[in-house]
């Protein structure tokens, strides 16, 4: 498997999500793990997917929360809407040979 596909794995990895929950993170996680030291483009790819995803579910956690008074509710749809927009759009990107920067990303793993 090339580079360019293993970096557009980091990013289909969080779609894990409909599989298992924290997928979105789990994914992503395993994949950089595996392949941080070997591939420089994991190492970068991987780390902006699995920030985002951190990202995410602390906004999904928030939202959640919010779900109590309602507003969480339409929120958490955004917040999965987005999550697949960006996900598809990285995804690309890196098969292009690009890298991707998430517009909004917590940069919690550095």
């Amino acid at each position: 498997m090339s580079d360019q596909n293993w970096a557009v794995l980091c990013h289909l990895s969080a779609l894990a999500m409909f599989v298992f929950p924290l997928g979105n993170v789990v994914g992503p996680l395993v994949i950089w793990l595996l392949k941080k030291e070997e591939l420089p483009v994991v190492e970068r790819e991987g780390k902006e997917a699995l920030n985002f995803q951190i990202t995410v579910s602390l906004l999904a956690a928030v939202a959640g929360i919010l779900s109590f008074i309602l507003i969480g509710i339409p929120l958490l749809v955004l917040i999965g809407i987005g999550n697949l927009v960006y996900i598809v759009l990285a995804s690309l990107a890196a098969n292009k040979g690009l890298s991707y920067t998430y517009p909004f990303n917590l940069r919690l793993i550095k």
